[in-house]
């Protein structure tokens, strides 16, 4: 599978941060070979403008990067019921299955958490499953890291999701004990029986793309991106 999701254990977990920064890397490394992004599902205003101004070259319009809005930031259950419109996943199945087979490889960041509503049948672990894409968890480093982390991966288990792996974030600044204490490497990839990829510090202008390209080279980038030096050549 060309692709990767980019989830997290809640809303405001850095999966965007995440996103944007893959995507910073590919386009600074990986041209000319072509990324795409998608975002299923957004209530509310968000990503899909931010990624359509970031990354002018992806030739991607709002509504190819988001092909289901909804204008109430609600869990997409309930903003539809409000503006009383069904969601359509086909939509967005379509066009995740336009961008496979365009580009060399495709960014799909979810909604919320992996046990957020995507329909009031499905979650967003279920639509990984259904999809069939790997996935990398973002865990926000705060109190409550590890039970989140832990939680989060056990779902994935129980909906079959091929979890690649987790990558911290720093929603805010904090120090080497904070993040030694909130979110210990160790104890996580031991409970969870799932590596840790790396962490984002807080970043500053989290749109800043050669810093996020940076951040991105931190990470163990094997596991989300389809390296390949017969793809492209990687910075040294």
């Amino acid at each position: 599978m060309n692709a990767l999701l980019i989830a997290g254990t809640d809303t405001d977990a850095g999966k965007t941060v995440v996103t944007t920064a893959l995507a910073a890397y590919w386009q600074a490394y990986c041209l000319p070979h072509r990324l795409g992004i998608l975002k299923p599902l957004q209530t509310g205003v968000g990503d899909r403008d931010l990624y359509s101004r970031l990354f002018p070259a992806l030739n991607q319009s709002p509504e190819e990067i988001n092909p289901i809005h909804f204008e109430a930031p609600l869990a997409p259950p309930i903003a539809a019921e409000r503006e009383g419109r069904r969601i359509h996943l086909e939509l967005a199945w379509q066009q995740f299955e336009a961008l496979t087979q365009q580009r060399d490889f495709v960014l799909v960041e979810s909604l919320g958490g992996l046990g957020s509503p995507v329909t009031h049948e499905t979650t967003v672990a279920d639509l990984a499953w259904d999809w069939r894409i790997p996935v990398v968890l973002v865990v926000p480093v705060r109190l409550g890291a590890i039970a989140q982390a832990v939680a989060n991966v056990a779902l994935a288990r129980q909906s079959r999701v091929h979890l690649k792996g987790i990558i911290l974030n720093c929603v805010q600044p904090c120090s080497e004990q904070e993040l030694a204490d909130w979110a210990p490497t160790r104890l996580i990839q031991s409970l969870t029986q799932k590596p840790i990829l790396g962490c984002i510090q807080h970043l500053a202008d989290p749109t800043d793309l050669e810093q996020l390209s940076r951040v991105a080279s931190n990470l163990d980038l094997e596991r989300c991106l389809p390296i390949d030096n017969s793809l492209y050549s990687i910075a040294e």
